[in-house]
């Protein structure tokens, strides 16, 4: 890069840009949010002047954007569907992507932006915060320490009882490709993987439901959604079998008849001890012959777990990916890893569609 400035444009200027990358990339020194584009101008005027450079620019195409020699690394925060193509532009343009999640709509493409980041040298990354979160961070520490022993079992949990995004294009498989399981699940299985090291899946068995999302429901704590409008799943399941033998069960639901609610969390089973979210952290095993629990204080939100200032998740995933561009270092979170999350939430679609099993090769 030509300088210690990291200048960045931002695509997409709706809420997960404005609530989480804007804010966070504006705390740092080395960086200047220099562009801005989204397909709602004034959208894109008023990120602008709240977040951008006084000479930030607001562009009326990604095209016409990506033609700035003197942007460094572009945020892609638009819906799935022009993840892909957004993306491979931008790295064909010169520039390092930050992605949302999930990679891509489809796997197909997210093997494309891979093999795209791989022939022009820039870096891609995938923003699954919740690997950033301090209870997230602190089990990370313990698994790798061998504390849990082989993890041969975990559960990526991410359950609404009713609360299904009705803003947006959520309920719009087109431009999706899928419901709770590609915009909730994904975390929760990332963050699963993340934690077991594990990324090679043997089979995958699935089932998807669209039972409530057929319902009127105004208890939906976003506000009544439109049966006729809401053309996703509600609910996704599926048993992940890996190569070595170990399983992951992942739930995922935006309504569903429940009171075991949880998002972004996991459970982990190993041969010398098990760790989970449910109530905070907590680690479990056995110990001096006695059966023991170990509640991980402030595990349960971004908090400092000694002393010190707290960094956030967002600001602690900003900083290092800043600091992957300075340094020239991998991005925290890589795009091969982001990759088999994509194909594993595929497999789940194609096994309920099928009611096959899906094996990898």
């Amino acid at each position: 890069m030509s300088s210690p400035t990291v200048r960045i444009a931002m695509i997409g200027c709706g809420g997960i840009a404005t609530g989480k990358h804007l804010p966070s990339l504006k705390k740092l020194k080395q960086v200047e949010l220099v562009a801005f584009y989204d397909i709602d101008t004034e959208r894109a005027q008023k990120a602008a002047q709240e977040f951008g450079i006084p000479e930030a620019k607001v562009y009326q195409s990604y095209e016409e954007l990506l033609q700035d020699q003197t942007i460094d690394v572009v945020h892609v925060c638009t819906p799935n569907d022009s993840h892909a193509p957004i993306s491979i532009a931008a790295m064909e343009a010169g520039k390092h992507v930050m992605c949302e999640k999930p990679m891509a709509k489809t796997a197909a493409e997210a093997r494309q932006m891979l093999a795209v980041a791989k022939k022009t040298g820039k870096k891609l990354s995938i923003s699954y915060q919740n690997r950033f979160r301090s209870d997230s961070q602190y089990l990370k520490k313990v698994c790798e320490h061998g504390d849990l022993g082989e993890i041969y079992l975990g559960k990526a949990l991410a359950i609404r009882r009713r609360a299904a995004p009705t803003w947006g294009v959520f309920l719009d498989a087109e431009k999706q490709g899928g419901g709770p399981l590609i915009d909730i699940g994904t975390h929760a299985l990332d963050l699963t993987l993340w934690l077991m090291n594990n990324y090679k899946p043997r089979s995958v068995v699935g089932s998807v439901f669209h039972k409530l999302g057929k319902k009127e429901s105004p208890a939906n704590v976003f506000g009544p959604w439109e049966p006729a409008k809401f053309n996703v799943e509600d609910s996704a399941f599926g048993f992940i079998t890996m190569e070595n033998g170990a399983t992951i069960i992942l739930e995922s639901s935006w309504a569903l008849n429940t009171l075991q609610e949880g998002e972004a969390k996991t459970v982990l089973c190993g041969t010398e001890g098990g760790a989970d979210m449910e109530d905070g952290l907590r680690i479990n095993g056995e110990k001096y012959g006695k059966l023991f629990v170990e509640k991980v204080a402030n595990s349960a939100g971004d908090v400092a777990f000694y002393s010190g200032d707290a960094e956030s998740a967002a600001d602690l995933e900003a900083r290092l990916w800043i600091e992957s561009l300075l340094n020239d270092t991998e991005p925290y979170v890589k795009a091969e890893e982001a990759l088999v999350v994509t194909e594993i939430l595929e497999a789940i679609y194609e096994s309920s569609k099928t009611g096959k099993a899906i094996y990898f090769s």
